[in-house]
């Protein structure tokens, strides 16, 4: 399943993902570790297609166009020189087919009320306390999972963010409270042949290249192979 995961970017838009799936996705999603078990998460899940229109409209300020017009950008939300084009990109158009999407929120203030508990002792509810945004990287998790259950049940999925000029009105469009913080949003559905990204190009770092022994620097040895039964 992990060796199989990849982010898709184009999607059937004439195959719906089973209601049992989606929600398998979500329960998965909900068994990531959290800071203080603070699970201070929420998962807006949009698969009617007039909600994720809604979506789209305030992501993107895009009209989602049956023929995407090609582009040759590099973001993948605009055609250069146009910040509210009629007609998507490529990327866009690919993504906004996908029949599920679930916009995957956090809370930063469960986090401060739950480490002000006797337990914590952060009475201050200060942020400052907090050595990285741990409300964001507990949803990221979350978030995985999700991808990962898609994976398992033969479906593709993306992990995707919005544009941060789009937060407020995404924010508006879902009704999702002012105090959520938009982590991203995972896009599920079954999967059509597209181009590979670009990026792959990169080649993926081994753990010989990241994982480092003792010190950094020091590169970890892959183990020997077991010994073949005599």
């Amino acid at each position: 399943m992990i060796r199989g995961r990849r982010m898709v970017r184009r999607f059937d838009p004439d195959r719906p993902v089973a209601d049992r799936v989606v929600w398998e996705c979500v329960a998965h999603a909900t068994r990531a570790p959290s800071a203080g078990f603070t699970q201070g998460w929420d998962f807006v899940v949009l698969t009617d297609s007039a909600d994720r229109s809604g979506f789209w409209s305030a992501a993107s300020a895009t009209v989602i166009a049956a023929e995407p017009q090609p582009s040759g950008s590099t973001s993948p939300w605009a055609p250069p020189g146009n910040p509210a084009p009629a007609t998507a990109t490529p990327w866009l158009a690919g993504v906004a087919a996908a029949p599920v999407l679930i916009v995957c929120c956090s809370h930063p203030d469960a986090y401060l009320d739950r480490y002000a508990e006797p337990d914590k002792g952060w009475v201050d509810r200060d942020p400052a306390r907090w050595p990285i945004p741990y409300w964001d990287v507990d949803t990221g998790m979350a978030a995985l999972l999700a991808l990962l259950t898609a994976t398992d049940r033969g479906l593709g999925g993306l992990f995707f963010g919005v544009p941060a000029t789009r937060h407020d009105a995404v924010r508006a469009a879902l009704e999702i409270p002012a105090d959520r913080r938009l982590v991203g949003v995972v896009a599920i559905g079954y999967a059509l042949p597209g181009p590979s990204s670009p990026s792959l190009r990169r080649g993926r770092r081994g753990p010989d290249r990241v994982a480092h022994s003792g010190r950094f620097g020091r590169p970890l040895t892959a183990p020997e192979p077991p010994a073949a039964p005599a």
